[in-house]
């Protein structure tokens, strides 16, 4: 094959990559984009493909079925269901459905802006050079600029590799069939979304943690509905504790800990949800004289690495690993390349939990912004008292702010609640364009709205609040 020149190649089709393509596409770059997903598959990344979007169709089809059973034994409205089921094929067939549409959307979006994609393995040569080994052959990418995208992937333990019951996130979202019992390994967002929804489902759900709480990115009073929602669903959660391994007939999962009995949990999959690694292997990126920071290549504000013309954005670059951190990565990147002053802004990237009740934090929270040195006024509005929460048989949870208590500069923005995750654009533009609590106070929220519990929280804060 003859080389493809560009003026930039980037590796890695997910979020980071996919969108770094389509802005240079826009400014007029000659773009070449390399994914190793197959033709039918691949471009969205980990995201679009086995993360973000088929978790969240898993977590709609729990709740919506999790409902239906309520509903078949009371409902405060009056609904009346008989014997709700559930074909689970059905289901899966579904959610692959939703990501196919999307992937589909994206190889569109990426050819109208005159992309070039690569379906293959990529292997770097040197700063400028890639060679793809395609289905039909190695072809060598030639380019002024590298853009890593690599993304991550899930994190194994060394007494629990993947492999027969033992399961990483990706399977998860694939399960021929509803397990009659499921262990999830780690109570982070990830290990609690799933278990959550496979507990809906009407599996029997066992999480184990080593620390002593559930969802320790998260500060304990934005935990606490979580756990007892946890605990009417009938998901065990026992904390302080370790997976030791497999059984012998590898039908349980042996725990043990620090003041906790060796017992064993009985479970036709164990689900390994202990976070993610960079991924750093398997594409010669130890052929780049790059500078690391542990397991992450560093990047500065415009998310240019140590050598030159060479760029990171996403999971490859640290935490939070997140798929829109990365998405404004990558824009960053193609107005870097095609010399527009642009840099990456980290002070506002929204995080949202899909657990139920959802979280979604912006900011800091209280604890770190007095750890910061600051002096501040934090306020919380219960959902109890929002007229939409009520209407939604929602009341549990709330939405907090928190600002300097001499300018009122609103620093973190926390919520708690059912659907409370549509709130994080308006708490990030909040953020973002350095609102005060005066600010969101005088600002008309439509009435009746989830949002209103943030325009309450503030004007709380101010001592203002009408409707607490």
């Amino acid at each position: 094959m003859a080389d493809l020149n560009a003026k930039l190649v980037i590796v890695g089709g997910g979020p980071g990559g996919y969108v770094c393509a389509i802005r240079a596409g826009q400014l007029g770059l000659d773009t070449v984009l390399v994914e190793q997903g197959g033709r039918d598959g691949g471009l969205g990344g980990t995201c679009l493909n086995v993360g973000c979007i088929p978790s969240k169709a898993l977590i709609h089809a729990a709740d919506a079925y999790h409902q239906a059973v309520e509903q078949a034994h009371a409902s405060p409205f009056g609904l009346r269901v008989e014997r709700p089921s559930i074909d689970f094929a059905r289901t899966i067939e579904w959610k692959d459905s939703v990501v196919g549409r999307l992937t589909g959307g994206v190889g569109a979006l990426l050819k109208r802006h005159r992309v070039r994609i690569l379906h293959g393995h990529a292997t770097l040569e040197d700063g400028k050079t890639v060679k793809v080994d395609t289905d039909t052959g190695v072809q060598t990418v030639r380019a002024e600029h590298l853009v890593l995208a690599t993304g991550s992937v899930p994190a194994a333990l060394p007494g629990l590799p993947f492999g027969g019951p033992v399961i990483s996130s990706t399977e998860a979202l694939s399960l021929p069939s509803i397990p009659d019992r499921l262990a999830v390994v780690g109570a982070g967002y990830i290990g609690l979304e799933l278990g959550m929804a496979y507990a809906k489902l009407g599996a029997r759900v066992t999480v184990v943690e080593t620390l002593d709480r559930i969802l320790p990115a998260y500060d304990a009073e934005l935990v606490r509905p979580v756990a007892r929602r946890l605990k009417a669903l009938g998901v065990e959660v026992l904390t302080g504790a370790r997976a030791a391994g497999l059984a012998e007939n590898g039908e349980s999962l042996l725990v043990d800990g620090e003041g906790v009995p060796r017992r064993r949990v009985p479970a036709n999959h164990v689900l390994v949800a202990t976070g993610r690694r960079a991924r750093l292997d398997g594409f010669g990126l130890d052929r780049l004289d790059l500078t690391m920071v542990g397991r992450f290549v560093q990047v500065d504000e415009r998310c240019a690495t140590s050598m030159r013309n060479v760029w990171a954005v996403g999971d490859l670059t640290g935490e939070p690993m997140l798929a829109h951190r990365a998405m404004a990565q990558g824009v960053v990147v193609a107005e870097c390349i095609a010399g527009q002053p642009s840099a990456f802004d980290a002070t506002a990237i929204p995080a949202v939990c899909f657990t139920d009740p959802e979280i979604v934090t912006v900011g800091l929270s209280p604890d770190a912004a007095r750890e910061a040195g600051r002096e501040v006024v934090t306020a919380l509005f219960p959902l109890q008292a929002n007229g939409r929460a009520l209407s939604m048989g929602a009341e549990e949870g709330f939405v907090r702010v928190t600002a300097r208590a001499d300018n009122h500069l609103v620093l973190g923005i926390a919520a708690v609640g059912a659907g409370v995750a549509e709130l994080a654009g308006e708490f990030g533009l909040a953020l973002s364009m350095g609102a005060r609590l005066e600010d969101i106070g005088g600002t008309i929220h439509a009435h009746p709205t989830l949002g209103e519990a943030f325009h309450e929280a503030s004007l709380r804060g101010l001592g203002e609040a009408l409707h607490i």
